[in-house]
């Protein structure tokens, strides 16, 4: 099949063809670096890394550029508060940020510009537009005309009017021609630290923040590339002003393909912000108070069980749900390796090696079912990366696999044959995780991640419990296996011995 995309500019699904054979440039709105990080802040890389992974799979060279805006209105009012230099507070959250996104598997951006060391491609591209005759200055301000651009709006297909409350300054100023014009340039404001002051045609001062996005967009793409992301939140009026200036500047299409993901819902209890559990409770929220106490990849895992372009809902019993559903996988793997003798990450076999094999009815069966769900992974892939129905194929395969050792009795027999299909299933199954940045390492134990004492103190109650059931004292070992269910800990009893593991 070939791939499709839903594009936000049409409003449909496309073909996807690069403005570049063999090529695709991506750009995605990055963080504004004044506050942490919360989850939602890690959705938009998350889908846009298996983005980059899965167009690399089909034979892509792709770049892809996340800016981080540096010089903006809430960062110097927050660096004001803190009685900090501006930069030196964005530049510790956005190593923060990176921090947390390559915990989470996020390392293939190919560029990370900040707008403050973009300023020159950015003066120059406001002139273009002051050229064109589709801005003009005022005061010291350069604005954008919206009257100018005929075709404002396409995006959305709102009015130039509707974005006034959405500007930077979020004020109509009086110098405006149209009360839908939006700041390009601003003059620096009396009380404003030095380094956020910028000399320029127009007076000291610092670009609006659209204007960023669109100048270092075709700085490292081009004046016309391939996919341009980011949040629902975003299309308007920070997207629509994007493609404003960019094609008023350029004459040319800006952005092919526009893709937006779904915002993040906080499933906590409604809490007012003057209440002083409120800080509590977004600090829980944030990316590296969440990997602290959760998996990178359990967080991975919850973004891509939805589709992009959905609303993920982020709780604790999302989490939870989540938990239970990797844990088929990790399950699945360590059954794997006890069967076959190999280690599911690191075979390198797939089930097309075993398409000639001699097998029985059986063999062939659970040869086809494994063929087929592969099929359906990229079959759900190239349908607008379709993330969740990708995931649910794993499941399915998940699945196949297991009864295919119980049918076959594999962990008790010795059927070469059998150990080669099941080896090459399972390594097919890590094969299309990958592709998602998931399984791309062994599970680390988790009890070990707070106290590395916990594995060795659930050793010991195994072993107590086994005695126990040894000398018949029954009532006791099922007081233990119970007990620890009850705080998530679940014992297998097996024919090489009890394992436990936490849920």
């Amino acid at each position: 099949m070939t791939l499709r995309l839903f594009n936000t500019l049409s409003g449909e699904k496309e073909l996807f063809e690069s403005v570049h054979p063999g090529k695709v440039g991506i750009y995605l709105c990055g963080p504004t670096v004044y506050k942490p990080a919360h989850i939602g802040h890690a959705v938009g890389p998350v889908v846009f890394d298996v983005i980059k992974r899965y167009l690399s799979y089909k034979g892509y060279t792709v770049t892809w550029v996340v800016n981080v805006t540096d010089v903006e209105d809430k960062l110097i009012d927050e660096a004001r508060a803190q009685g900090r230099s501006v930069l030196d507070l964005a530049r510790e959250l956005e190593q923060k940020y990176i921090d947390a996104l390559s915990a989470l598997g996020v390392r293939a951006v190919d560029h990370m510009p900040r707008a403050s060391e973009h300023i020159e491609g950015i003066i120059g591209h406001i002139q273009k537009l002051i050229d064109n005759e589709a801005a003009y200055v005022a005061d010291g301000d350069v604005y954008f005309d919206v009257s100018r651009d005929d075709d404002y709006g396409k995006l959305t297909n709102r009015k130039a009017e509707d974005q006034s409350a959405g500007t930077r300054e979020g004020l109509v100023h009086a110098a405006k021609r149209n009360p839908g014009d939006f700041a390009l340039w601003k003059a620096c404001k009396p009380d404003e630290p030095d380094e956020v002051q910028f000399d320029s045609p127009w007076g000291m001062g610092r670009p609006g923040w659209h204007i960023e996005c669109s100048a270092m967009a075709m700085q490292y793409l081009g004046e016309t590339f391939d996919i341009h992301g980011g949040g629902m939140d975003l299309k308007f009026p920070h997207h629509e002003n994007e493609i404003a200036q960019a094609e008023s500047a350029t004459g040319k299409p800006f952005a092919n393909y526009w893709l937006h993901n779904g915002l993040t819902r906080f499933n906590t209890k409604k809490i007012s912000k003057s209440d002083p559990e409120f800080e509590k409770m977004m600090a829980s929220l944030q990316l590296s108070n969440l990997l602290s106490k959760h998996s990178p990849e359990l967080l991975r895992f919850l973004i891509l069980q939805s589709h992009y372009r959905s609303p993920i809902e982020f709780s604790d019993e999302a989490l939870q749900s989540a938990k239970t559903g990797l844990n088929t996988f990790y399950r699945l793997i360590e059954r794997l390796e006890r069967a076959t003798g190999v280690d599911p990450y690191e075979s390198r076999m797939q089930i097309e090696q075993m398409r000639d094999v001699e097998a029985d009815a059986a063999g062939r069966a659970f040869l086809a079912a494994v063929m087929d769900q592969r099929v359906r992974f990229f079959t759900a892939m190239d349908d607008d990366f379709n993330t969740a129905g990708a995931i649910g194929s794993l499941f399915e395969l998940a699945g196949l696999i297991n009864r295919y050792l119980e049918e076959t009795r594999l962990e008790t027999k010795g059927d070469e044959l059998v150990r080669g299909m099941a080896q090459a299933a399972g390594g097919t199954l890590v094969f299309l995780a990958r592709l998602l940045g998931l399984l791309m390492e062994p599970a680390a134990p988790q009890g070990s991640r707070d106290d590395d004492r916990m594995p060795k103190l659930l050793d010991l109650l195994v072993a107590v419990r086994q005695m126990a059931r040894e000398a018949k004292q029954y009532a006791i070992g099922d007081r233990i296996r119970d007990q620890l269910a009850e705080i998530g800990i679940t014992l297998e009893d097996r024919k090489d011995g009890t394992q436990w593991r936490i849920e």
